[in-house]
């Protein structure tokens, strides 16, 4: 997924970054709400994690004005207000999720995980695919009952086909989904990680629409 985090705390704002990237995800990071403002008009993210307290506002108006615009990228808030009434506000505002600071990693890696399959519309973390069965919390498949290790960006591919079966996915919609926006993107690094799936889930478990993208294949 490419991730949008909005934090202005260098230190949480780096562990927050390196457990996203550790969890296969990219994840582009912004400290204030302008910066975050431009992002994304000018990027499609499959979520956002904002903090309420920014030095050039609070994040709140920024979560109401994208509602407001009918942008529906899930949310989760990062925020040391721990008041019931800032929760609600939260929610209420359109958030998806809340976790108060401090907060463990893996509970973020799970919220995020959490959020994600709800709005790809499988609640259920445990997908079977032909000979492929995955668990999308532990970030594991198995082949005909044996385990097949995943790097961090062959399953974050794997699982962006997952999330859209059927969908034709474009090589630059693939490349925005692994890479973060300071990242250097070598010509060939979508077709080395699909052959590398190929290889091991299955030689069809990814389609090719030659000049137009990949797409799940059919189990």
């Amino acid at each position: 997924m490419r991730i949008l985090l909005i934090e202005d705390d260098t230190v949480l704002g780096a562990a927050v970054r390196d457990q996203i990237a550790g969890d296969g995800h990219s994840a582009d990071w912004v400290i204030r709400l302008d910066s975050a403002g431009d992002a994304v008009s000018g990027t499609a993210y499959d979520l956002i994690l904002l903090d309420l307290m920014l030095p050039d506002g609070r994040g709140i108006g920024f979560l109401r004005s994208l509602r407001a615009r009918g942008d529906v990228t899930p949310v989760i808030v990062l925020t040391a207000l721990d008041q019931v009434s800032d929760r609600i506000e939260g929610l209420n505002a359109g958030a998806d999720d809340y976790l108060v600071k401090p907060f463990d990693l893996a509970e973020l890696s799970a919220r995020i995980g959490s959020v994600a399959r709800r709005y790809s519309g499988n609640p259920n973390p445990i997908i079977s695919h032909g000979a492929l069965d995955v668990d999308l919390a532990q970030r594991s498949v198995h082949r005909d009952g044996r385990p097949v290790p995943l790097t961090a960006r062959e399953w974050a591919l794997f699982e962006a086909f997952l999330a859209r079966p059927g969908q034709l996915l474009s090589k630059a919609q693939l490349e925005e989904k692994l890479y973060a926006f300071e990242a250097e993107v070598e010509s060939n690094a979508i077709e080395v990680h699909v052959s590398r799936l190929r290889k091991k889930l299955g030689a069809h478990v990814v389609e090719t629409e030659r000049g137009l993208g990949y797409r799940l294949g059919r189990p």
